[in-house]
């Protein structure tokens, strides 16, 4: 399996291809995180990749796996990233 992309080599990549410089391109990176973080509580959506949306999860009994005891687990609220069509038809082909 091949290694994942760093930050470094995904700027890299964005900086040949625009034809821009390095330092450019890790500020654009770093811009749309902060955009992102931001935006997260309304959805922020990145066009072909997906959509950041913050969900609530209710509360529920869970179980400890080394004693078997049931806990409670309290509501709370996380942030999903919701992959969008074009990017799952990109990786795995249309059906």
């Amino acid at each position: 399996m091949a290694k994942t992309l760093s930050k470094s080599q995904v700027a890299a990549a964005i900086a040949e291809k625009v034809g821009i410089t390095k330092k450019q391109s890790v500020e654009i990176l770093d811009y749309i995180a902060e955009l992102a973080y931001k935006n997260a509580k309304n959805s922020f959506v990145l066009p072909g990749l997906g959509k950041l949306v913050l969900v609530n999860r209710k509360a529920r009994v869970g179980r400890n796996p080394a004693t078997g005891e049931q806990i409670n687990i309290p509501a709370k609220k996380v942030v999903k990233f919701r992959v969008a069509k074009a990017a799952k038809d990109a990786i795995l082909g249309k059906k």
